[in-house]
């Protein structure tokens, strides 16, 4: 999920660039090319885990990890990785997260084993983790003031198009030539990205960031989540086994030291003040609830699409796309509702139309028509996701202190990104699959069914979440 970025500390006037410039279209190409190499990677992995798994002989597990693995360093390192563009440049930080992301895509896609291949997608994470928060944060510091609010709508709505074509493009590669071409067309797209943004996008830093990183609260995070995801899923073959209970506890303690560390560091990473405010914790906490869904839908139904329908790559890519045009097309009208009848109203009724989409694409099974079963699900759950998406955003922010703009968009983008990941490593063990074992279509098929009801009940719980939590008059305070 992206958000508007914090106000940052711009380049000199007499540096400020143009929109309507060459200038100012190679900034905005440099910062959507990024976003998108990763945005596209990250849908199009899921339409080729099936033949990953078949390939290099993976089980359910290791398929988890090959999500979750990015998912992970991601997640852990996104709020150090903006910290990092402020101090020490923008523009430099974020060409090396392209540079280190085509590296890592580069590693994936000569992968011979799982193993290769989840430690190739973890390092993909640190790499986005440089790369993401910097996008929004050039073209916020980058622009005249007057330039930046057309500047970050032009990236959002070029953006929105590697979320539509991101699925199709993974398909089509997975069936014309092979899964590793997932991987490999990042690197001369990201390529592309560091000429144009040495070339053509200045430099810009924060000269009020200043004092230590937070290094050990990124590391308690990282262990944390990472803890507790290795014992979600190594409990999908014996939850009773010693290396479960350990990773959880290791995970637990890991949690409350990084919860003790962000309240005694003199910068925290993660100020705990900001959770003070009700309206901002309730948008977080309806934001974990309904990502997590989100990561589940999106894991579950193009396995379910290829290994039990039999559907190939490319079909399974282009049968998730209404969601995906339903979000780009409707979000900015959804955003411009929410501002006139206030978010409290779309945040409640976003969800629950989205577990009605979910709750009908359970039923999807082996012999299901696409138009019949699968298109009016996806139709509802896209729905669902444009009403809340833009109004969930702006009310996080709106219910940070400015000051803390940034810190509040950070979290709400960690929040989405564990939420996925949490899902992904809690939900084969709920509906009882066995993470040791490969995909088998009967036994996945009842998983199936159960993990998207599960998910259509935490698209329940976010919408009782904002509708306890969130107030109409939030985005005008």
């Amino acid at each position: 999920m992206s958000s508007p970025p914090p106000p940052a500390a711009a380049v000199p006037a007499d540096d400020a660039v143009e929109l309507g410039t060459a200038r100012g279209r190679w900034v905005v190409l440099a910062t959507v090319l990024a976003s998108g190499v990763a945005f596209l990677d990250a849908t199009a992995v899921n339409v080729a885990l099936p033949t990953i798994g078949a390939e290099l002989g993976a089980s359910l597990a290791a398929l988890q990890w090959t999500v979750n693995g990015y998912t992970l360093t991601l997640a852990a390192l996104i709020l150090l990785g903006g910290a990092l563009g402020d101090r020490y440049g923008r523009r430099r930080v974020f060409v090396i997260g392209v540079v280190w992301f085509a590296l890592a895509s580069l590693l994936c896609g000569l992968a011979q084993d799982t193993a290769q291949l989840v430690a190739a997608r973890a390092l993909q994470g640190v790499g986005g983790a440089l790369l993401t928060p910097g996008s929004l944060a050039i073209l916020q510091a980058s622009f005249r003031p007057q330039d930046r609010a057309r500047a970050i709508g032009l990236w959002s709505a070029l953006g929105g198009i590697a979320g539509l074509v991101g699925p199709f493009v993974g398909g089509f590669l997975v069936d014309a030539v092979s899964w590793r071409w997932v991987f490999g067309v990042n690197v001369p797209l990201a390529a592309a990205v560091a000429v144009v943004a040495v070339r053509h996008v200045p430099e810009s830093r924060d000269p009020d960031a200043h004092g230590r990183f937070d290094v050990l609260g990124s590391i308690t995070g990282a262990v944390a989540l990472g803890g507790v995801t290795y014992a979600l899923i190594a409990a999908g073959d014996d939850p009773g086994t010693a290396a479960v209970w350990t990773s959880a506890a290791i995970g637990v303690a890991a949690a409350a030291a990084f919860v003790v560390r962000e309240r005694r560091a003199a910068a925290p990473m993660l100020p705990l003040g900001v959770f003070a405010d009700r309206q901002f914790t309730g948008a977080n906490l309806s934001t974990l609830a309904v990502y997590g869904a989100l990561g589940g839908f999106s894991f579950f139904l193009v396995l379910q699409l290829q290994t039990v329908l039999g559907y190939g790559a490319t079909l399974a890519g282009a049968a998730s796309l209404p969601p995906s045009i339903l979000l780009t097309l409707l979000s900015a009208r959804a955003g411009a509702l929410a501002q006139r009848i206030g978010p409290r109203l779309p945040m409640t009724v976003g969800p629950l139309v989205a577990a009605t989409g979910l709750a009908w694409l359970s039923a999807v099974d082996a012999g299901s028509g696409y138009w019949s079963a699968v298109f009016p699900g996806s139709v509802l759950f896209g729905l669902g996701m444009a009403l809340l998406v833009a109004p969930l955003t702006a009310t996080v922010l709106a219910a940070a202190p400015d000051h803390l703009a940034g810190v509040a968009s950070g979290v709400n983008n960690a929040v989405a990104r564990a939420a996925g990941l949490l899902a992904v490593a809690a939900l084969p063990v709920a509906v009882g699959l066995s993470a040791g074992g490969e995909l088998g279509a009967t036994d996945f098929s009842a998983g199936y069914q159960r993990a998207l009801l599960i998910c259509a009940g935490l698209m329940v719980a976010g919408a009782g979440t904002a509708w306890a939590t969130i107030r109409n008059d939030v985005l005008h305070d």
